[in-house]
């Protein structure tokens, strides 16, 4: 199986927009990292019973409940910031945006909510006719631009800025020329982060090479940000890279303990070496029964693809099938297991 080097973003694969177009045509990848930004301590009822809803991956629930909440309290920006990645998990980018500017609009000076409304852009510009997604995307680098503005040491800002500037076209304001010294900048801050800018980078040009050296090097630094501990993992995977996904569930179970995460990826690593076949399934399998659905998250599907590779190699080619077609019900547009039921079938 070749090796492939782009992230799943969001509940599905995209296709289409302009920022797909660029992963088509030139390997890159999509702007909208989302789940990089904490919420803020709030006493209020309606903001704390939506954010419950949300963690419960009740996304539907969550929108009405704030919905409300900001209608009875117009100007609290951090239901508006919520609000925004409800509907970014729901696919609901216009409403994103809506709920993103509001939250700008209400404090203009914080720098979370201008990272989230490029985020909202972001999404806007990848699911987009060529035209529009181009204006879409040039606002998704200004508001990321803002966010570093007003808060430097705003480290997801500053990557998602990066990430940005490796992945777009200079039409769209984007160059590698931009990045090389806003990756200084976040070394300059934290060394790890800065190996992890620098690995990025490298991914979006498809240097896998150089991915890997950066992406080992912020492991090996304790990179602190379990978001971006975790996005190493999604790219181990694609790599099928066994060492660096028990790196990456090493350090995601000791800075993050409870976090389902890092049992997927050690399960993943086990897996690929093939090795501890009752452990690797136990992972997999309490990581369904515990990982919320959500950007950020190894799809369920993903799951299930590799107890059927666990079920493949044990020689239990019906387990592994029925592993394969639950893959593929679930997300019809996983190419991965689609090939994989494909080549059962024929078996």
């Amino acid at each position: 199986m070749g090796k492939k080097g782009n992230r799943q973003f969001g509940r599905s694969a995209r296709k289409g927009g302009f920022f797909a177009a660029w992963r088509a045509t030139l390997g890159l990848l999509g702007v909208a990292t989302l789940m990089t930004a904490g919420f803020a301590a709030q006493g209020d009822g309606g903001l704390a019973e939506g954010k419950k809803a949300y963690e419960a991956s009740e996304y539907a629930k969550a929108a009405q409940l704030l919905t409300e909440a900001a209608a009875a309290q117009p100007q609290n920006g951090d239901i508006e910031l919520l609000l925004t990645k409800t509907h970014l998990e729901l696919q609901q980018y216009d409403a994103a945006i809506k709920s993103g500017e509001k939250a700008v609009a209400i404090n203009e000076k914080n720098s979370v909510y201008h990272e989230w409304l490029g985020h909202a852009y972001g999404e806007k510009a990848d699911h987009s006719g060529f035209m529009s997604a181009l204006g879409f995307a040039k606002k998704t680098r200004k508001e990321f631009v803002t966010a570093v503005e007003l808060d430097g040491k705003n480290l997801a800002a500053r990557q998602s800025l990066v990430e940005y500037d490796c992945a777009a076209p200079a039409m769209a304001g984007g160059g590698e020329d931009k990045a090389q010294p806003e990756i200084s900048e976040i070394a300059k801050l934290d060394a790890a982060e800065g190996h992890y800018a620098a690995g990025n980078c490298h991914r979006q040009k498809k240097d896998f090479p150089g991915a890997d050296g950066e992406f080992n090097k912020a492991l090996a630094g304790r990179l602190k940000s379990d978001e971006r501990v975790f996005d190493i993992g999604d790219y181990a995977v694609r790599q099928r890279e066994a060492a660096m996904l028990t790196a990456v569930a090493e350090l995601g179970a000791k800075d993050a303990p409870g976090d389902p995460r890092a049992g997927f990826y050690r399960a993943v690593g086990l897996v690929v070496e093939k090795q501890d076949a009752a452990g690797a399934e136990r992972l997999l399998r309490e990581y369904l029964k515990n990982a919320p659905v959500r950007s950020g998250y190894p799809r369920p599907a993903m799951a299930h693809y590799w107890l059927g590779q666990l079920a493949e190699d044990g020689g239990n080619d019906k387990a592994a099938r029925a592993e394969y077609e639950t893959a593929v019900k679930m997300d019809p547009k996983n190419k991965l297991a689609q090939e994989a039921l494909k080549k059962a079938k024929k078996g």
